[in-house]
């Protein structure tokens, strides 16, 4: 809700004071020390149990959100423009995890099923305005597996992409 809240508040003064902008609703971004495919590669790596309750999501690459974002500033409009900002693909956690233990050689444990919705995003329009992403998921995913077996630092801040309850 404090997202809706700051996306009136950004389109009231837009449309007050006649000022183009763009509204981005991004998920979810990821880079090699963040996101949410270092978090079930993580818990994979790990040997923790990884949550099957937001069973499918779609994510891209850091540096292509923010080229978009950059992009976007072509496209501001008053009132407000809103562009979904996120990858193509609807990914399966329960595959990625499955991907990410092959890779690491590590058998993976689930919690949890698969619920019968998730918080997903259609980026088509953003695809039309900016192209695809340059970084697909597959070439996300070898990086990070690759970063998370050599041991490279992380943020240490995980996304809680699987909160279903708004609890952080």
């Amino acid at each position: 809700m404090s997202c809706v809240g700051r996306e009136r508040i950004f389109e009231h003064f837009s449309r007050m004071n006649k000022t183009p902008m763009t509204i981005l609703r991004l998920n979810y971004a990821c880079e090699l020390r963040y996101g949410v495919l270092v978090d079930v590669a993580q818990r994979v790596a790990a040997g923790q149990p990884v949550s099957l309750s937001m069973g499918y999501l779609n994510t891209i690459w850091q540096a292509d959100a923010s080229a978009m974002a950059l992009e976007s500033l072509a496209f501001a409009t008053s009132p407000p423009r809103v562009i979904n900002i996120t990858g193509p693909d609807l990914l399966s956690v329960r595959q990625l995890a499955n991907d990410f233990g092959g890779r690491f050689g590590k058998a993976v444990r689930f919690e949890g099923t698969e619920s019968s919705d998730a918080l997903l995003s259609n980026a088509h329009e953003s695809f039309e305005l900016f192209g695809r992403p340059a970084v697909s998921v597959q070439q996300m995913v070898d990086w990070i597996a690759t970063w998370i077996k050599n041991g490279g630092p992380t943020l240490a801040k995980p996304t809680h992409f699987e909160e279903r309850t708004g609890h952080f």
